[in-house]
């Protein structure tokens, strides 16, 4: 099935604009379950209510309110949060080039695909210079109401857009808590290197797969046709051994594997 462009706008570059269509880089397989009436095994449905009496409350009687202290709500009406909404925009204007890399990988959110529309030159010209050069471009945007930060990168000959995360949403690695325990000594370092050149490899996708999802559609399949599987007991952990106990397993198994092949 073709893909098919969920918004469209210009590339702004100073004054130079590139016109592109964005296209989802990503699709949602979560296993989501609908909630049934256990007698009739109809869908259900949820309403808002008032806690302590129990009285359902109609979509005219709410209200949306932001708790500044426990107990204290700031009321917004409608009006007022669309005083507050970006201005509507057809632009991704790109502000900075920077090393490729220098984004720190916690900000990346969504990936979207950045596809030509009209003038594939300049386009093809773009992706072609941040692929040679190693940049990629900061960028922002609003669509549909909500301003966006993100990172232009180029991937083989097209470009995607990354959408970042606001810096309040991100942690950093010094809050938190400093590891415990002693260093590890000269023959573990040297069994940790072992262990990391025997599984050296390049990544293929399509060796990781939701396990969880292919598992539950395997079952829903099956017990739909009137098969009843038979579940597998999920076993619990071992204590943990030492390290250098752990390490010399792992580099024994995979040296046997490599023989193996």
């Amino acid at each position: 099935m073709a893909a098919r462009a969920i918004w469209k706008g210009d590339l702004k570059l100073d004054s130079t604009r590139v016109p592109v269509k964005l296209y989802s880089a990503v699709q949602d397989q979560t296993v989501r379950f609908h909630i049934l009436d256990d007698r009739s095994k109809t869908r259900v449905k949820q309403h808002m209510v008032e806690p302590e009496s129990g009285h359902e409350v109609s979509n005219e009687e709410i209200q949306k309110g932001l708790e500044v202290e426990p107990g204290t709500f700031v009321i917004l009406d409608e009006k007022e949060l669309a005083a507050l909404e970006s201005e509507a925009s057809r632009e991704i204007e790109v502000t900075q080039f920077v090393p490729a890399g220098e984004i720190a990988p916690e900000y990346y959110d969504r990936p979207y695909f950045l596809g030509p529309d009209g003038d594939q030159t300049a386009y093809f010209a773009l992706a072609e210079a941040l692929r040679k050069q190693e940049k990629e471009g900061v960028a922002r945007w609003v669509m549909r109401k909500q301003p966006y930060a993100g990172a232009l990168r180029a991937e083989d000959d097209h470009l995607v857009l990354v959408t970042l995360r606001p810096a309040e949403e991100v942690l950093s690695a010094k809050d938190l808590p400093r590891p415990a325990g002693r260093a590890p000594d000269k023959k573990e370092l040297s069994m940790a290197r072992q262990l990391v050149e025997l599984l050296k490899g390049e990544f293929n996708p399509k060796d990781y797969k939701d396990a969880y999802r292919a598992r539950v559609m395997e079952f829903v399949e099956k017990k739909a046709k009137g098969h009843a599987p038979k579940l597998r007991l999920v076993k619990t952990k071992r204590k943990a051994a030492s390290l250098d106990k752990i390490l010399s397993k792992s580099i024994e198994s995979l040296k046997k594997e490599k023989r193996a092949a």
